[in-house]
């Protein structure tokens, strides 16, 4: 199997284990555990070692076979291992079996996202949205646990009735938790809605896409602020809007979560409000990492979230960035294998599906501000044209700072 390079941090270590199904090739399967493995790095965890298995469907008690769990127990235990991390997500029974056989702790995709999202919310709004978020992926696997909720409860008269075993009432106690965030959040969410309101007919652009494409860093360049950004995943969690002027054109910009595969129900459903800014935008600014080996996949899974959070149809410009990490392997002549990703140069990707988009597309830098200002044209007339719509009175003005700036 192969390994990673394990770095001089002193964090914990943990393995990676994924299942290569009819659903999900190998190849699908190594880029959710590189994936996989980024996530653990965001966490503060070191990833050493990445196990496969292939199955027709996970096995219901322990979710790889027992081989496999047996090749996995001595690994663990052999280099003194203290986390598995499980691609998928599991049930509480296979929680439970895996941690008595491993006698280590067991985290899945979905938990681990959690974690990081606890760790990652800064304000009111996103705290409580990922503790609702939490709740709802315990609450089906509360018979793992192993200390009593009701510690956390405060005073007031218990809800433990006669012949009421600890599974009910630690039930009853996540319920009410449950219940009392979702009230919480729908005045904060009535809060927002009235900012947002409050904000007039000015156009709203947001920028989406997939975690970790540089979101941030262009809501940086664009508004000349210094919004949170770095090299790791959901670096950012609350959305943040700025008002924006290109030339004499005023608008809002706002930098918002982005997306991931398999992405939890849970923090999906907890998250629809910081999702309403893009309910509310009338222009998307899709952001794609281009030097990705999967960004394609990457675009569909933003695509499909998206579409799940607003069926109607909005103008979308696709900003691919990071051009100035692209790299490719040109095929020698002699090489009789198929083509691939890997083999293509950005002007030959250019050629492909991309040519269709040519006044819906651009290739930039963040960093480094390359295609920046033909970035801002595009914006520019296309904002223009929402702009004018409600105040057609303007329409003069901007045609002659168009004229001047960008002709």
């Amino acid at each position: 199997m192969k390994e990673f390079i394990i770095t001089e941090n002193k964090s914990e270590k943990a393995v990676l284990v994924g299942l290569i199904t009819p659903e999900q090739n190998e190849r699908q399967v190594n880029e959710y555990l590189d994936e996989l493995r980024f996530l653990a790095e965001t966490a503060g965890t070191v990833a050493v070692k990445k196990f496969t298995q292939r199955l027709d469907h996970p096995n219901q008690v322990t979710f790889v076979g027992k081989g496999k769990l047996d090749e996995i127990k001595e690994y663990v235990a052999e280099h003194e291992i203290g986390l598995v991390i499980f691609d998928d997500e599991l049930t509480a029974k296979q929680i439970r079996n895996l941690e008595k056989e491993l006698t280590v702790r067991i985290l899945d995709r979905t938990s681990l996202i959690l974690d990081i999202f606890a760790s990652r919310a800064q304000t009111a709004h996103a705290k409580t949205q990922v503790e609702l978020a939490q709740y709802q992926y315990m609450l089906p696997r509360l018979t793992r646990l192993w200390t009593h909720l009701e510690r956390q409860r405060g005073g007031g008269v218990t809800m433990r009735g006669p012949g009421e075993t600890q599974l009910e009432t630690d039930r009853r106690i996540i319920l009410d938790k449950i219940s009392k965030l979702k009230k919480e959040l729908e005045e904060i969410d009535r809060q927002m809605s009235t900012q947002r309101k409050n904000r007039g007919k000015m156009v709203r652009v947001a920028l989406v896409g997939y975690t970790n494409v540089g979101k941030s860093t262009l809501m940086n360049t664009l508004s000349k602020t210094d919004v949170f950004a770095e090299n790791k995943l959901f670096a950012t969690l609350d959305t943040t809007v700025r008002k924006v002027i290109i030339g004499n054109l005023p608008f809002l910009l706002c930098d918002t979560v982005g997306f991931i595969r398999k992405l939890p129900t849970e923090l999906i459903e907890s998250f629809k409000s910081t999702l309403d800014e893009v309910r509310d935008a009338d222009l998307l600014i899709h952001v794609v990492d281009v030097s990705h080996p999967s960004f394609e996949d990457q675009i569909e899974v933003a695509k499909r979230t998206l579409s799940e959070i607003d069926k109607v149809n909005k103008p979308v410009i696709m900003v691919f960035n990071k051009v100035d990490r692209f790299t490719f392997t040109p095929k020698d002549d002699d090489d009789l294998t198929p083509v691939t990703r890997e083999n293509i140069s950005l002007d030959e990707l250019k050629q492909t599906w991309m040519a269709r988009l040519p006044d819906s597309c651009i290739f930039i830098s963040a960093k480094h501000h390359s295609n920046i200002e033909e970035l801002k044209a595009k914006m520019y007339r296309k904002i223009k044209d929402i702009h004018v719509t409600r105040f057609p009175y303007n329409d003069f003005l901007f045609q002659e700072y168009e004229e001047d700036e960008f002709v």
